[in-house]
């Protein structure tokens, strides 16, 4: 206890002298405009990865992990991402008429819990959390979603009682061991868009997206040495009311006018609600019949899973289209070029077309897989799609493989195939505009590193991630960052690399739209 003496003492020299002076940074850097011009363009590449739920290919690993595991597995996969060099992840969110995040309108799927309907304990929601890390790494989150499977032949959770199979028992049919939404019922195709739609307007995704299943791939039956018969696929009560009603159209172009119906209303519900959001279909790779290059063959998707896809380029209801293209470069009757090279002559509003990579047919460590691919098929097609179709991109099926480094792939597109980030490519039929230049300070910090802060003014559109340019000698780095606030060293954290000596940053919009530049110089 202080006694008189010591109050008095405290009081005179005042409270300044027990507290330590709080120093501002210094500023370290001058406005250099005349070294924008002198930063290389952005690069533009969509690489992505499609992360499997489903039989819980890619994530969780296995039903029934905690939420802390579950988590832990989903920063890991993200992390790899940053570390490949990747933009995008591909989650799916849907597999069989249920859900990995909270919906109010399907059941959790069996491939968090191991049981359908149970949420995770203790509760999270997957989705968001998914989303909130994502971004947080600069990586784009697109919401994948199968449209019309109601379970899939590997599930082994009883149905739960608010999933469709029990509260709408006429919609779901079953198909070979598999259920599935009727998309001649149309109130089971205004479901299927109420759930989209739920998602668009609750979770800050940057994409909506779906694959390759609408109707089922057709299943064959028969005995014996009897030749096998394709099953038709049991929608002959929707199919009746539409004759009864007068309707006119062949059953086969009746089943393809769903399909349209419900791309057509996905793409029109995301403009009027989201803009920015893109929607992509990830299709099977093969085209029409009678518009096919010479020597392909091979399964025809416009009929047996009844979809049009080139009708959809052409009215333009999709942003992105991955055609799955599964198929090794010299596989002459599905050759991977030819189909790449068709899908782009298909594309007459210039939508972004990115290849699907097979990057599982990589065998797993320790795993004899017949038919295996070598890691330079990848690599080899990465090539292929760069020199068609420079700043287009790819997405590997699936994440495991990257993962698991199959071959050393993982580290070959590290060292060698991804060298430095780079950005999506621009949707700009989305928006107009960009933001604005960004306002940049830049300052020296104790420990010698130096600290970005970036901003826009107020009234510009909203910014998704900036795009750094940092120059060490004579030598450009590029960078992207989902975050306000960056660390960078003076140095490059190397002792014989030449001191930073210039800094360029522009503010990207979410389709990917960018900003003029502005330029720094550190004053070290």
């Amino acid at each position: 206890m202080l006694g008189a003496a010591g109050a008095g003492t405290l009081a005179a020299v005042g409270l300044e002298a027990c507290v330590a002076p709080i120093k501002s940074p210094r500023p370290a850097f001058r406005g250099a405009p005349e070294l924008v011009a002198l930063a290389p363009a952005a690069p533009r590449e969509f690489r992505a990865a499609w992360v499997a739920t489903v039989a819980n290919i890619d994530w969780p690993s296995r039903k029934g992990l905690s939420t802390a595991q579950q988590q832990a597995e989903m920063r890991v996969i993200l992390d790899q991402a940053v570390a490949l060099g990747l933009n995008a992840i591909i989650l799916q969110i849907r597999t069989s008429a249920d859900a990995l995040y909270a919906s109010p309108l399907e059941p959790w799927s069996e491939y968090l819990t191991g049981l359908q309907g149970q949420a995770p304990e203790p509760f999270y929601d997957p989705l968001a959390l998914w989303i909130e890390e994502a971004h947080a790494r600069a990586l784009e989150l697109h919401a994948w979603f199968n449209p019309f499977r109601a379970r899939q032949s590997q599930g082994t959770s009883k149905a739960a009682a608010t999933h469709l199979s029990q509260t709408q028992p006429t919609w779901v049919k079953s198909y070979g061991d598999q259920l599935w939404i009727d998309p001649g019922e149309s109130a089971a195709a205004d479901h299927t868009l109420a759930v989209f739609m739920d998602v668009l307007c609750r979770y800050d995704v940057d994409g909506i997206h779906i694959d390759d299943y609408f109707y089922p791939y057709p299943i064959t039956q028969g005995t014996g040495n009897e030749p096998k018969v394709e099953v038709d696929f049991p929608d002959q009560s929707a199919w009746q009311r539409y004759v009864d009603s007068g309707g006119t159209l062949a059953r086969n172009d009746w089943r393809r006018s769903h399909v349209d119906a419900l791309v057509q209303r996905i793409h029109d519900g995301i403009r009027k609600t989201k803009p920015w959001v893109r929607f992509g279909v990830s299709p099977f790779g093969i085209g029409r019949p009678e518009l096919r290059p010479p020597g392909i063959q091979g399964f025809s998707q416009y009929h047996k899973l009844y979809a049009d896809v080139e009708r959809w380029l052409q009215e333009g209801w999709m942003d992105y289209l991955v055609p799955q293209l599964y198929w090794r470069m010299d596989q002459t009757a599905q050759a991977f070029v030819p189909l790449l090279d068709y899908w782009h002559a298909q594309n007459p509003r210039k939508r972004n077309i990115y290849a699907g990579l097979f990057t599982s047919k990589l065998p797993a460590p320790g795993v004899e897989t017949k038919n295996a691919w070598p890691p330079e098929e990848i690599t080899n097609q990465i090539t292929a799609v760069r020199s068609r179709a420079p700043g287009s991109g790819h997405v590997h099926f699936s994440m495991v493989a990257l993962l698991q480094n199959r071959l050393g792939l993982a580290e070959t597109l590290k060292a060698k195939t991804y060298v430095g980030p780079t950005l999506v490519p621009a949707s700009p039929w989305l928006e107009d505009g960009s933001p604005d230049a960004p306002l940049a300070n830049l300052t020296l910090r104790s420990d010698g590193d130096l600290e970005l802060t970036l901003a826009t003014a107020q009234t510009s559109k909203p910014v998704a991630r900036w795009a750094l340019w940092l120059r060490y000698g004579d030598q450009w780095e590029f960078r992207v960052s989902g975050q306000t606030t960056v660390t960078l060293a003076a140095a490059g954290g190397q002792a014989d690399r030449a001191p930073l000596s210039a800094i360029v940053v522009s503010a990207l919009d979410r389709v990917g739209n960018e900003s003029a530049r502005t330029g720094l110089q550190p004053l070290l």
